[in-house]
């Protein structure tokens, strides 16, 4: 009678008896470098997010770690190159010894090919970058100035050491040399760097930091006619009117620069600079002012203000004329309306301290319907996204509600955008005068 066996099964022989002394040997330098890379990289993330108040607190002290500490991120440029050379060459030492402990213990065979090349590649790039790169540089950043105390003396030694500084020192002014000839530059967009900005709203930045912030990143994209002071709240001079109401007016207003028009506001011929009355506040009423009117600037209503910051500075000019596609203008805008959209308010002794707007509670507003709506953004909250994509010429809250409901809406009407439900608390035939804002969510 003939039996016949089943073929038996050929697995690929991993380790055919107990790792040999070579292999553990090797073992143990592994696990080290190991515990090196860790300890690297994590000194790269703790020292790089120490924070303002923790750097000063270390300045403060006394103790080796913490001058050790400050002396390492006072240059940073050596630091980094530092740990890069020691990570490396940690990082290649291990990739070579565990192919050596491979060698050893799992030779390669014909059927094994796959198997050894999924130890080789994906096994030990796992383990590098687990336990040599994320695990400590996620407590290291949670914890960044312990662990920076930690490795703050062993870094600086290992940076002293002759092939370490050598190395360091070819990079670092490799590096310089790099950077000198060839001038890099970085193109990153406006809404990339609203991100990044709003991604520090979780770090230790102040709200007044965050405001001025986000105040530069917006500051490139605002058009003149957005922050102007509108033709209909304008304060300005006749040609025609003699100088002692030019006197008068110029103590009520109380600015020191007042357009000039001739006919109508809409035609705007000068610009009056209070100081060139002084000589001739002797005058008699019968005096010829309009000698000392200067030149007015003129800008388009879609002029951005960075654009318009740097011609008043090269022009050593504090006010301009903004003018609609007709010419006429449509209003003024100061120097002080531009630094006020980075910094916020500016107030002088002469700006009115009422407010244009009521606070009824935490969801309800009273609005002026000529409040412009940047203001209406900065007071609710808001980052305008909706409205601004909605708003076509409007450029005040009362202008936003006649753009959408295509008239001048009456008493008690209403619009909603969002979770914003504006409501006309008053309005006549021309304008929309008050405006009720209920904030629905």
């Amino acid at each position: 009678m003939i039996s016949i066996e089943p073929p038996s099964l050929q697995f690929p022989e991993v380790i055919s008896a107990g790792l040999s002394n070579e292999s553990i040997v090797y073992f143990v330098i592994i696990f080290f470098l190991l515990f090196v890379c860790a300890v690297m990289s994590g000194s790269e993330s703790a020292l790089f997010s120490i924070k303002p108040e923790e750097n000063n607190k270390l300045k403060s002290e006394d103790s080796k770690e913490a001058k050790t500490i400050i002396h390492l991120l006072s240059n940073p440029r050596d630091l980094l190159a530092t740990i890069l050379i020691v990570n490396n060459f940690v990082i290649v030492g291990i990739v070579i010894l565990a192919t050596f402990v491979l060698d050893e213990e799992f030779p390669t065979k014909p059927g094994n090919e796959l198997i050894r090349f999924l130890i080789e590649v994906v096994g030990i790039t796992f383990m590098i970058l687990l336990i040599g790169e994320v695990i400590p540089k996620i407590y290291a950043t949670n914890n960044a100035e312990k662990a920076s105390r930690w490795v703050a003396r062993p870094l600086y030694l290992i940076s002293r050491t002759p092939p370490v500084s050598w190395l360091k020192w070819v990079l670092v002014s490799g590096s310089k040399f790099i950077s000198l000839s060839k001038k890099q530059s970085a193109n990153i967009s406006a809404d990339e760097l609203e991100h990044a900005i709003a991604l520090t709203k979780e770090s230790a930045t102040s709200d007044g930091e965050q405001k001025l912030l986000e105040g530069i990143v917006k500051f490139g994209r605002t058009e003149a006619s957005q922050i102007m002071k509108p033709r209909i709240e304008m304060s300005a001079l006749d040609a025609e009117t003699n100088f002692k109401e030019v006197l008068a007016f110029v103590l009520e207003a109380g600015y020191s620069r007042i357009p000039v028009y001739k006919e109508n506001t809409d035609n705007v011929i000068g610009i009056l600079y209070i100081k060139d009355l002084l000589p001739y506040l002797s005058k008699e009423h019968d005096f010829d002012w309009m000698t000392v009117i200067r030149k007015p600037f003129f800008i388009p209503e879609n002029k951005k203000i960075n654009d318009l910051l740097q011609e008043f500075r090269s022009m050593k000019m504090h006010l301009a004329v903004v003018v609609d596609e007709y010419g006429g203008a449509s209003g003024i805008i100061t120097l002080e309306d531009i630094l006020e959209e980075i910094v916020g308010d500016i107030t002088d002794e002469f700006d009115d301290d009422e407010i244009s707007y009521q606070k009824l509670d935490d969801t309800t507003y009273i609005f002026e319907g000529r409040t412009t709506l940047n203001d209406f953004y900065k007071v609710v909250g808001s980052d305008g996204k909706e409205f601004e994509a909605l708003k076509g010429d409007a450029e005040t809250i009362g202008g936003f509600i006649n753009e959408q409901a295509g008239r001048i809406m009456k008493n008690k009407e209403f619009i909603t955008q969002g979770n914003f439900k504006l409501i006309i608390e008053s309005s006549d035939k021309r304008r929309v005068k008050q405006v009720r804002v209920l904030i629905t969510s």
